[in-house]
């Protein structure tokens, strides 16, 4: 079987959105079908429906319904479904303009969709209380987890010693960079060192955190990076004690997932989906733009070895039960198909 998935260019794209589409198709072809990616930084083409073969399956990213507005008709008429990793009215940052402007094109079109795959059950809620979409067009489908080995922390290390975070996330207002920096800036009585790492798609933000991190005065603590990829992201992985995130709204929270599956306690802010995925067992939940109480729970997090070795273990054993690529694909198979 033939898949088509239609989104946004890398450049446009919301950040976990590259990954899903990604390891979709590479899932489908290992199981023996065919598939392709249409990356869009202009309008479809309005021909582009005359020549999908029978049977095709075409699946739309969300992100991508400005762009193919001339064929939404034909594709609906297809049977095509649309992915929504999360509406964009829902994400911290975005102007009010996009906002608006986004808000009232998914709530024309996508009730009309035979299938709606939303990437968490709360995405999934959402989508039906506010959006217009029928409950029994929706269905969920996570992104799945690689499998990890589960990096070891020392519990018998001193109290107080030397400890790494790690925080990865695009460089939006969404992801909450700002919270974690002014956080940790509160916890100047411990020995903490952070590497901040992803792709610098909002330029201004990036620019902002900069000069946060020398306002605060805690440059001599904080590794500041753009995207990594193969050998330096996962060597900034084995480096990390705790995985800090402060998202203001997460569709799901992958990077949480995946450091719950490398073993790593997690320190996060309960934004949108990814407070789902953590237990008081994994890991320390603060309220959104609560720096106060992000703060609290690094501490403990930071001052403690064996608090962070046992959550860590928590963590991973908790990660052991989300499904991987191969498994969510089947489930995407079988929610376009049925």
């Amino acid at each position: 079987m033939h898949l088509i998935l239609i989104a946004k260019a890398l450049s446009e794209a919301t950040s976990t959105a590259p990954i899903y589409h990604h390891r979709i198709i590479k899932a489908w072809r290992q199981q023996g079908g065919t598939a392709e990616l249409v990356s869009l930084n202009r309008p479809i083409h309005p021909d582009f429906t005359g020549s999908l073969p029978e049977g095709t399956l075409v699946v739309v990213d969300s992100a991508a319904l400005g762009l193919i507005e001339a064929i939404i008709g034909p594709l609906q008429a297809h049977g095509a479904g649309v992915l929504m990793h999360h509406p964009t009215p829902l994400a911290p940052g975005a102007s009010t303009d996009l906002q608006t402007a986004m808000k009232s094109l998914e709530r024309r079109y996508l009730p009309r969709f035979r299938r709606v795959v939303a990437t968490s059950a709360l995405v999934a809620t959402r989508l039906e209380q506010e959006f217009g979409v029928d409950a029994t067009r929706i269905r969920v489908v996570n992104p799945g987890i690689d499998k990890q080995k589960q990096q070891i922390i020392r519990p018998d290390r001193p109290d107080g010693a030397p400890c790494r975070l790690l925080t990865l996330g695009t460089m939006s207002y969404r992801k909450g960079h700002d919270v974690v920096l002014n956080a940790l800036a509160t916890l100047s009585d411990l020995d903490w060192y952070l590497t901040l790492a992803g792709p610098p798609r909002d330029r201004a933000y990036f620019s902002d955190l900069k000069a946060l991190i020398q306002q605060l005065d805690i440059g001599d603590r904080v590794e500041l990076h753009g995207e990594l990829r193969g050998p330096e992201m996962e060597a900034i992985w084995q480096q990390a004690e705790v995985f800090a995130l402060a998202t203001r709204f997460e569709g799901f929270g992958t990077t949480i997932a995946e450091a719950m599956a490398r073993g790593l306690p997690v320190a996060i802010t309960s934004g949108g989906a990814a407070a789902d995925l953590v237990t008081p067992a994994c890991g320390v939940v603060a309220p959104v733009d609560s720096t106060a109480e992000f703060a609290k729970g690094l501490r403990r997090l930071i001052f403690s070895a064996a608090l962070r070795a046992n959550l860590g273990k928590n963590a991973f054993i908790r990660a052991q039960n989300f499904p991987d690529w191969l498994t969510q694909t089947n489930r995407l198979l079988a929610a376009l198909t049925q």
